[in-house]
């Protein structure tokens, strides 16, 4: 895109918007607030400046379990796309490994620090409860994202943005069952009871159950990082070479049934394989024919409406802003990979630069 100091090109943008209203500012948002460079920062900070009155730079805090996976990248551009939209800060902080203790201290000293706002990865049923109502005890909303508290946990927090984790996890087992009709499978998942991905395996394993099929199954802990994840996976294949399908809960598990999976010939072997997100060796993956699918579950919308509904509420003052989102479930195929391949965006984390990705023919469901 050519840099220009061209007023009258930002004025155009600000008026449409106007005119259209939130909804079509929502729509713009990572196009308008995700540009490189100053004069995007100053377009965003103006266009915010049109749906919302002055005010101060809110600190959002994010409390995440695995800060460096790189299934958050995406969701960290959403939250960066949003923060310029709508005039924020934010701080990304928790656990490089899953350490419940860790995230509890980053987000109790989010509370000391009088963030203006809380977006936690609830993956502890109750570990988070006291932070959360500390934070709601000092005027600080509490919302989680990616992963829940359980119903009847006790924990206050205003909304949850994510998926539905034990119905895509029931899915996944549907979609198991299809594939393999009998036999043995691997279901790995990176940390068992970590509620980001322990309600994914309790659905397959009841859709497998449901569906009277003869098919048992393992039930593997990996390990948070890949570097501890793949070993796992190829000793377990390696130790039960009569398995007919190997499937993930988590990104990085995903990835590392997929390598394992390549490096044995499994595939020519009719072992089936599959998981979760959009990790780009996954999608590759995918598209040699070495896993049959991963499930889409939009990293970029966590952090991007996460940041909206943070918004909504400290703009309203409370009148507005806390709703549960789902964020979605879209299974990605050998037929419909094409598409991510394709294409580097900020909306699937595997490219930096922001864009409108361009498309045509039928929408098929």
């Amino acid at each position: 895109m050519e840099k220009k100091e061209d007023p009258q090109g930002l004025q155009s943008v600000k008026r449409r918007l106007l005119m259209q209203g939130g909804p079509a500012l929502l729509t713009a948002a990572a196009g308008v607030a995700g540009m490189a460079g100053a004069p995007a920062a100053a377009m965003a900070a103006e266009t915010a400046a049109t749906v919302l009155p002055a005010h101060k730079r809110w600190k959002l805090v994010f409390v995440n379990h695995v800060t460096t996976n790189p299934f958050f990248v995406a969701t960290r551009y959403g939250i960066q796309d949003a923060c310029a939209l709508f005039g924020c800060d934010y701080q990304w902080t928790g656990s490089e490994t899953a350490v419940v203790g860790e995230m509890v201290n980053a987000m109790n000293a989010a509370i000391a620090g009088q963030a203006d706002a809380i977006g936690v990865a609830i993956v502890d049923p109750k570990a988070f409860n006291g932070p959360t109502e500390a934070a709601l005890k000092a005027g600080i909303p509490v919302f989680s994202y990616n992963a829940d508290a359980p119903a009847g946990s006790g924990n206050k927090r205003l909304a949850y943005i994510g998926q539905d984790l034990y119905k895509s996890g029931y899915h996944m087992g549907e979609k198991i069952v299809e594939l393999v009709g009998s036999g043995h499978v691997a279901l790995f998942i990176a940390t068992p009871g970590q509620l980001n991905i322990q309600p994914r395996i309790d659905g397959a394993i009841a859709a497998i159950k449901a569906s009277g099929k003869p098919i048992t199954y393992d039930a593997i802990a990996t390990g948070a990082t890949i570097d501890v994840e793949l070993p796992k996976i190829k000793a377990y294949y390696l130790g039960h070479q009569d398995v007919k399908g190997m499937f993930a809960v988590d990104a990085g598990s995903t990835q590392c049934v997929g390598q394992t999976m390549q490096e044995f010939h499994l595939t020519q072997k009719g072992i089936h394989g599959g998981g979760f997100d959009l990790v780009p060796r996954t999608l590759e993956y995918i598209h040699s024919s070495v896993l049959d699918f991963t499930i889409d579950q939009q990293p970029y919308l966590q952090g991007f409406y996460t940041v909206m509904e943070m918004v909504m509420y400290l703009a309203s003052g409370g009148l507005t802003g806390p709703a549960d989102i789902n964020t979605g479930l879209k299974f990605v195929t050998k037929t419909t990979v094409d598409p991510y391949l394709k294409t580097s965006t900020r909306y699937e984390g595997n490219g930096s630069k922001a864009q409108i990705v361009p498309r045509s023919g039928p929408i098929v469901g």
